[in-house]
């Protein structure tokens, strides 16, 4: 539901309290203090059956008792009464609540029963529910204490949502200490219908909220998170602590990508996606959620470092090396300014001491000449109270001079006192103040990260072709396994798909007999490797099933029975099927591993790492989403050990091929939802060439009896193929309709530098004369599962957009807003009209009640088309005309 009435939580005007209570202590009786006598404007009703008035206000005895519409309703009675009361603030109208009782299915079978009769009457009446087992909200720039807390927020923004109900209340003593504000406090609950995404969506549209933190024991709907969160990163910093990062125990898995691929490093992935940041403690989680919202992020990890005390700074280093930051190497014109301007004994390097006996004024030099320094990223002052400069003065002098730099600057000021005043100072300014040099590093490098989770969502990648139809003999094989009972596709099976997909194979034959092993094994040339072929062995190298260096038809007749032999070795029933020959492979390389698993929570993952036997020893591997593209595929390696180790080894020239294989096997794994483990162990890369050697499918067999349905075991919505058509303009020419990609960028920043001024302001609204990488990735790179845009492409030797429809979903997923526009030389023919159809088929498949946008009332040709095709038209104030289609 997005957020649908999620308002009427935020800003009601009228709220009820269930279970509101005189009792001293009580949860009722706390929840009516916080919301009586301490600002809200809003009116609060209690609702008690026993009692005419409580804490001196009238009470109800029911939600249908009182006379007036209210918005929210906070319940706080028994478990078991709280399905009946949800249907009662349903049939009154009601359209938030907020569930702090608890009991429900952390209690066993019962409770599950009782949440499934709330989620009964919350689709029958339309209602948005927070909880249950939650602290409640807050929103402290109404004065809005939703909740049965001791402590109450300050207002500011920062809106903090937690999975923890202790948490919440935790923070809330700590944040009013280290007078930190908020734009709301959310207590999820259990998250039986407003989860994570719709947090995200609501707030990263709120004005009142700059940053939003997370904290995050699990999640519900991972799919809506992964959206809602790449939606708005970009817009508002999100950042996030995720509780439990060490399992004790891990599912057996068939494969080494099911061993190596653990919930926390999925976890670590799905946040790096979605742009997120992610800290390791409660502390951090504000630093770097006020530092991001404050200051300008960091383009690269070059730190400059300002002290006024020697030991402090060596600190600052030792933590900023630690976490794979750098000293910036100051230029030679900061340097040659420095030597003027600081005494011939103080040593001109990073970090640069200026020395105890330091002045406000060297301060002030100091800071003037490195603000100006073209190898810095980012700046650290850290004083301590010795010497000359006073603390506020000094404070007053960073402010002053950090407006002129356009980098960050964070300050570290050691003691208390006076350096506590001068901290608060600073932060009031927007100045990110920190008691220990280390927290002002750890929030530098987690600033850092931001950017370069920004990065890896909008950077645009090089075009890699990739088939665009699904093998349909691929399923039959899948078919085949499943139905003789097998859950693993033996290595010939598996290595179909790998060439199916255009990844380079070694040549894997199949032989039944000793005989048919002889000539396969000539025709393949000796020397080769023998592999067992059953269905019941596995891990065929444990289990004595593979024979290297194969050299004679003799050694191929005596090695056939002998791997016949170790199959009846490993199990008395195990069928053997013959053997598996392939060439030996001789090429001096580096193994690696390639994989993909299912993951229960974010679905198919993509695996990379070190391969070959060492391959669970090394414990080298990053983790990454399908789909990937070439930037993807290029950072998913970047984060590997033996990625260094080929870039140090000479081996660059053949990362291209590497992006090649990862972007098609991403395409494989997002075309078969019905395989649940893939790997590819070893892929043997040389200096020209990369080969799969062997290769593991195993099938998702609990869920072949369902059915599949196409992408539900992807948390990022993939290209949407369907909508590629060829059409025809009225003139003849010939071109391609299809969804934009992110590799678009190019083509799209022509086609919008063709249009006219007249054109352009019909389209934008106004005249734009040039279009940046960042406003062109907003239209190209684009989260399908919210936007899509349909490209008209012309055909021929020089590809060229020449239209583009594109249509926006609203986070209630309700309607949609849609533009479009066609170069001027292809007005006229028909393709404005037919993009205005592709937004209505996109429309109706993702079930939009309806579809509107915006026209200038003068644009008479899009009026005339819009009215046509049905919209009504609604003539706005400001020259514009709404114009509207319902779908349903």
């Amino acid at each position: 539901m997005g957020t649908e009435n999620l308002d009427k939580i935020f800003n009601p005007k009228r709220v009820a309290v269930i279970g509101a209570s005189d009792k001293e202590g009580s949860i009722g009786a706390k929840l009516m203090q916080n919301l009586v006598g301490v600002g809200y404007a809003g009116v609060v009703y209690p609702v008690n059956p026993f009692k005419p008035n409580i804490q001196g206000i009238t009470a109800y005895p029911s939600i249908t008792k009182i006379p007036w519409q209210v918005d929210l309703a906070i319940i706080a009675t028994p478990a078991h009464t709280v399905p009946q009361i949800v249907e009662e603030c349903g049939k009154a109208g009601v359209s938030g609540i907020i569930i702090i009782s608890a009991g429900f299915k952390e209690a066993g079978k019962e409770g599950e029963a009782l949440e499934k009769q709330i989620l009964e009457h919350k689709k029958r009446y339309n209602l948005r529910i927070i909880g249950p087992n939650s602290l409640g909200v807050m929103r402290p720039q109404i004065k809005l204490n939703a909740t049965f807390a001791n402590n109450t927020a300050m207002p500011g923004r920062i809106a903090f949502i937690s999975q923890s109900a202790a948490l919440c209340a935790s923070v809330l003593d700590w944040a009013s200490e280290a007078n930190i504000g908020f734009s709301a406090v959310v207590s999820t609950g259990s998250m039986l219908d407003v989860d994570f995404g719709d947090f995200i969506d609501y707030f990263g549209a709120d004005p009142q909220t700059r940053s939003i933190i997370l904290y995050i024991e699990s999640l519900s709907d991972a799919r809506k998170f992964m959206s809602a969160a790449r939606g708005f990163a970009r817009a508002k910093p999100i950042v996030v602590i995720k509780a439990g990062r060490f399992p004790e125990s891990a599912e057996a898995t068939l494969s080494h990508i099911g061993a190596l691929c653990g919930e926390d490093a999925v976890y670590d992935a799905a946040f790096r996606r979605a742009g997120i940041v992610r800290v390791e403690a409660v502390s951090d989680l504000f630093n770097c959620a006020e530092a991001l919202a404050m200051q300008s992020n960091p383009k690269g990890p070059n730190l400059t470092i300002i002290t006024n005390a020697g030991g402090p700074g060596i600190m600052a280093t030792d933590s900023l090396i630690a976490r794979g930051g750098r000293l910036s190497q100051l230029s030679s014109e900061t340097v040659n300014s420095l030597k003027k301007a600081l005494p011939s004994y103080c040593h001109i390097i990073n970090p640069i001491d200026i020395l105890e006996e330091a002045t406000v004024d060297r301060f002030r030099k100091v800071m003037e000449i490195c603000f100006t320094d073209p190898n810095s990223d980012g700046f650290l002052i850290i004083y301590t109270p010795q010497g000359a400069a006073d603390p506020i003065s000094t404070a007053k002098t960073i402010i002053e001079l950090s407006k002129q730099a356009k980098k960050p600057v964070l300050v570290s000021f050691i003691g208390e006192g006076t350096c506590r005043t001068a901290r608060q100072i600073l932060r009031r300014e927007g100045i990110p103040a920190f008691n220990t040099p280390e927290e002002a590093v750890f929030t530098f490098m987690y600033m850092y990260s931001y950017t370069k989770n920004l990065e890896l969502l909008y950077q645009t990648p090089e075009e890699i072709h990739v088939e665009s139809s699904i093998p349909t003999f691929l399923k039959e094989i899948l078919k085949k396994a499943f139905n003789e009972g097998r859950s693993v596709l033996n290595q010939p099976e598996s290595m179909y798909f790998l060439e199916a997909y255009s990844i380079p194979t070694i040549k894997t034959v199949v032989a039944k007999s000793p005989e048919e092993a002889e000539t396969l094994a000539s025709n393949l040339g000796y020397p080769v490797v023998m592999k067992a072929l059953s269905p019941e062995m596995v891990h065929k190298s444990k289990a004595g099933g593979v024979i290297l260096n194969v050299w004679s038809p003799t050694e191929v007749k005596t090695f056939f029975d002998k791997l016949a032999e170790k199959v009846k070795e490993f199990h008395p029933d195990a069928e053997f099927r013959g053997v598996v020959l392939q060439p030996m492979v001789w090429k001096r390389g580096y193994e690696l591993l390639l994989g993909a698993k299912k993951d229960p929570q974010f679905g198919s993952v993509i695996i990379f790492g070190t391969g070959g036997v060492s391959t669970e020893l090394m414990q080298d591997i990053s983790v990454g989403f399908p789909p990937l593209n070439q930037v993807l595929a290029r950072r998913l390696m970047e984060r590997t050990k033996i990625y260094k180790l080929l870039e140090a080894s000479g081996f660059r020239q053949n990362f291209k091929l590497l992006e090649e294989i990862l972007v098609k096997f991403s395409q494989l794994v997002v075309d078969f939802p019905e395989i649940k483990e893939i790997e590819i162990n070893p892929i043997i890369l040389d200096e020209s060439s990369a080969v799969a050697v062997d290769a593991r499918i195993v099938i998702d067999s609990e869920k072949f009896l369902k059915g599949f349905t196409p992408h539900e075991h992807l948390v990022i919505a993939p290209y949407p193929r369907k909508y590629v058509i060829q059409w025809t303009l009225k003139n003849g020419v010939p071109v391609i309709l299809r969804p934009i990609r992110p590799e678009d960028e190019v083509l799209l920043r022509e086609f919008y530098r063709s249009l006219s001024e007249e054109t352009m302001r019909l389209r934008f609204f106004q005249v734009f004369k040039e279009f940046s990488h960042e406003i062109l990735t907003r239209y190209c790179n684009l989260d399908y599962d919210r936007e899509i845009a349909i490209v008209a492409e012309t055909q021929g030797d020089e590809r060229k957009v020449i239209g583009v429809g594109l249509l926006m979903i609203e986070p209630g997923r309700k309607c949609g807003e849609f533009a479009v526009v066609v170069g001027d030389q292809w007005q006229g023919l028909g393709l404005g009209s037919k993009l205005v159809d592709c937004i209505i088929e996109v429309g109706e498949d993702m079930n939009l009640e309806a579809v509107y946008g915006y026209v200038i009332s003068g644009n008479s040709r899009m009026i005339n088309l819009c009215t046509k095709k049905g919209f009504r038209m609604e003539p706005l104030e400001d020259g514009l005309t709404k114009v509207t289609l319902d779908l349903v």
